[in-house]
């Protein structure tokens, strides 16, 4: 049976504010503040835009309980716990629900991957040791093993398995998909220039880069679409178009590092191996956060 949505509009993959001593909570917490007046729609947290990949355990798990404690319930928090070692993701997950969390963002298994069949056994198991809702997160350009729609339909029948975040960019796929799982799960765009298109086959939302820089508006394209201004929504993709080609100009968090940082919410700093973007890269993602009318104070 097909649980309420966990959020529906657009939800946030936030950056983590870091320096070389660790997650800067004061930006942190000023950052989770203005999303949330912006109107956000839920925000994640600890997922890659996050760079959980170079967090430590004790940052990962403070993060998650920093956010839910500081958002007390006014939008969801969505905790980003997979991982490629499924114990480890157990725990992780086990750590959100107890901290608050309203659900946890599970990505498919990097580097070692999976059969088809790993991913369901992998999914079932982390799903039975949650209190909260899963959304599958499916992004094989990133981890080398994509989730099929006959997986995602076997997946459906759990009841903690609420819904998917789909970057494989194959609209076929997701059609295929969205047919299979017959409004058993929801589905929210992980790649912000299909966000219209993804709507447009029954989709609930997006789990968003660039309502890093631009949440109001992000959330609107979505509530527009969802009142029936398909045209209006549709140009405000349009609109945002060449930003959102800037900040995956480079390998995603680094250019909506720089970009959070322009505008004064954290340091430019990323951990290897990742480093700050390209000065030709900047100067173009600058120029279209210009033409955007965001302001920058550096």
């Amino acid at each position: 049976m097909k649980q309420e949505s966990i959020f529906r509009g657009a939800a946030t993959a936030l950056i983590t504010p870091l320096t070389e001593t660790g997650i800067d909570y004061e930006q942190f917490g000023r950052l989770i503040e203005w999303q949330i007046e912006e109107g956000i729609d839920g925000l994640v947290v600890c997922g890659t835009t996050g760079e959980s990949s170079t967090l430590t355990d004790e940052e990962h798990r403070q993060a998650i309980s920093f956010a839910a404690k500081l958002s007390s319930g006014r939008v969801p928090i969505i905790a980003g716990t997979g991982s490629n070692d499924t114990d480890y993701a157990i725990e992780l997950t086990r750590h959100a629900c107890q901290a608050g969390a309203d659900a946890v963002l599970v990505v498919t298994p990097y580097y070692n991957k999976a059969t088809q069949k790993g991913l369901v056994k992998m999914y079932n198991t982390i799903a039975d040791a949650s209190q909260k809702p899963l959304i599958l997160y499916n992004v094989p350009s990133r981890t080398g093993v994509n989730i099929e729609p006959k997986t995602y339909r076997e997946l459906a029948e759990h009841p903690r398995i609420a819904a998917i975040k789909e970057a494989n960019g194959s609209i076929s796929k997701i059609v295929e998909t969205m047919a299979l799982v017959d409004g058993m799960l929801d589905l929210y765009s992980g790649n912000d220039d299909q966000i219209v298109p993804i709507l447009s086959v029954g989709g609930a939302g997006v789990i968003s880069v660039l309502s890093n820089l631009l949440p109001a508006q992000t959330s609107l394209l979505c509530k527009k679409f969802f009142a029936g201004d398909i045209a209006g929504s549709a140009a405000l993709q349009y609109r945002y178009l060449p930003l959102i080609h800037a900040l995956f100009s480079e390998v995603n968090p680094i250019p909506v590092k720089a970009s959070m940082a322009a505008m004064g919410y954290c340091e430019n700093y990323l951990r290897l191996p990742l480093t700050p973007m390209e000065e030709e890269h900047y100067q173009a993602l600058l120029t279209e956060m210009h033409a955007c009318g965001i302001a920058t104070v550096q």
